[in-house]
This record gives structure tokens, sequence and C-alpha cells, in this order.
């Protein structure tokens, strides 16, 4: 069990214990290779934090690329209020849409450096976006840089109160002639 801090309103905060549960990125998850569609100036100036990660996600649509979906950036850093909550920031919102006609509503918490994936942010942004967005389908994204530029993407949800991993892959973005014939015959057999 570990103690936890959670809004409880606007400046309201209460302790809560909870169950031990870390979301850290698999090491034995095969990288699966995306050409690098970032600009070499955005390489050359970003840092490596939080912000380079949003960027990397954006510019190679990875959140399309992971959730099989169409999606849109709607804003960054959105700061806001959620009843009985208390004020949250999301460190970017996307909307989308499948071959369906389906829309979808997809928060992305993202971590740099040694920062860890908080169980606390994904309730916050899947209670707001619940409460915001009725209408749509909530599928929570959270992204963290991994050793060597690879980038790890869970999708999460709520289950009985408890933060579970629904899906997770492990993207290395790379030049297009990095990625080898092998490489695309071992991907086509998970299609």
């Amino acid at each position: 069990m570990q103690w936890i801090i959670e809004l409880a309103g606007r400046a309201i905060y209460r302790f809560r214990l909870e169950r031990i549960n870390r979301i850290v990125p698999s090491t034995s998850l095969m990288q699966i290779k995306i050409p690098d569609s970032t600009p070499e100036i955005i390489t050359k100036y970003s840092s490596g934090d939080e912000q380079a990660l949003l960027t990397k996600i954006r510019y190679n649509r990875l959140i399309d690329i992971f959730l099989g979906i169409t999606a849109y950036s709607l804003q960054n850093h959105l700061r806001t209020a959620v009843s009985g909550v208390g004020q949250i920031e999301i460190d970017e919102l996307y909307v989308g849409v499948n071959r369906n006609g389906a829309h979808f509503i997809i928060p992305v918490q993202a971590k740099g450096g040694s920062d860890q994936i908080s169980i606390v942010q994904t309730k916050q942004d899947i209670a707001y976006c619940t409460a915001k967005f009725p209408e749509l389908i909530c599928r929570t994204i959270s992204a963290q840089f991994m050793n060597n530029d690879v980038i790890a993407m869970f999708e999460l949800t709520l289950d009985e109160s408890e933060v579970k991993v629904v899906q997770e892959k492990h993207y290395r973005l790379v030049l297009a002639d990095q990625i080898s014939e092998t490489d695309l015959k071992n991907y086509r057999i998970y299609e």
C-alpha cells in the first residue's frame, strides 16, 4: 500500500491509502521503428523534457498510430477545474475519429527524464473528460521517454477505481533507411 495525495476541491487535498500501482515501461517489449518526421531544426533545439516528448508525439502522429484512429491536437496545457477535484492541468488534449465515425477525447500525459507516470493525474484527466465530454469516448494516454530516445506509450483506464494498462507500445523514431525489410516483415505479422 502507498499514500497518495489527491485534490479534493479548490485548494483542498487529501491523503488516501491505495494499493501500490506504478506504471513503468516494460523492458521486454519490442521496439517499433517509425520514420522520424520531426523537423531537424526542432530536434536541434529541443531539450528532452515533457515538451519535447509532446512535440515528437505530435509531429510523428504517434497518437494516431498507437490508437489506430485519426487524432487532432485540441489544446496544450489545459488548465481547468473539475467539480469535486479542483484545478487540474492536462498536458495535451486531442480529439479523434475512427473509421466508423465514433468520436474520441484523448488526454495525454507526458513524462520526460526520471519523472514517473502519475496515477493521480490519470484519474484527474479521466474525471475531466467524463464531465466535459460525456458524449465522447475517453482514451487516456501516457507517454514517457526511455533510453535511446525510445518513446513508451500506454493507454490507461479505470477499472474499479484503479488505473490499469490497456495497452503498451514502444516506438523508436529513426531515419527511413534504418527500417529494414526484416523489420517490415516482423511488423506485418501483428496486423
